[in-house]
């Protein structure tokens, strides 16, 4: 093993250690009242100028006091495609079947939803350009969903146009 190793060895221990005292934090919400959110907990981990990395932990709740979900929100990306005039949203949820996905678009939000016994996932996606709700089509292959919709045509602006004199 070389240094480098070691000293990671060293910070993965220190952060699967308990990062606190639960007695600290009852206390503390004792005292502080009730923490109302939004609730946030990270680590940056930088180099420091002696060349060791550094941890800092940073938040307001830690990670085992957040209340525990079976739903997971799926990772996706809006792509927009200027040329083809289209958008396509791609979502992934491994370990469901594609009749278990369910997508309902309403307005400029798409809700993706799937169950499949212990995998459950949800997600609202806003869309920020203008889409044509009927032209969705949708696919799913190894877990990954394709969402495709065309871009809705401008509206030209009713009226007459006055000349001024």
């Amino acid at each position: 093993m070389t240094i480098f190793d070691d000293e990671f060895n060293k910070i993965f221990r220190q952060m699967s250690n308990s990062f606190f005292n639960i007695d600290d934090i009852l206390e503390e919400f004792k005292t502080k009242g009730a923490n109302t959110g939004p609730y946030f907990y990270g680590y940056t981990m930088t180099v420091g100028p002696d060349g060791k990395p550094v941890v800092k932990e940073y938040g307001n709740v830690k990670p085992e006091l957040l209340p525990a979900s079976k739903t997971r929100e799926p990772i996706v990306d809006t792509i927009v495609d200027q040329k083809e005039n289209l958008v396509k949203l791609v979502a992934e949820m491994p370990g469901v079947e594609k009749s278990d996905v369910k997508i309902v678009v309403n307005g400029n939000t798409v809700n993706i939803s799937a169950e499949h016994d212990e995998k459950n996932y949800h997600v609202n996606v806003p869309i920020s350009h203008k889409v044509d709700e009927n032209s969705a089509k949708a696919s799913y292959k190894n877990g990954i969903l394709e969402l495709v919709f065309k871009l809705a045509e401008n509206e030209k602006p009713k009226g007459k146009m006055v000349e001024v004199e």
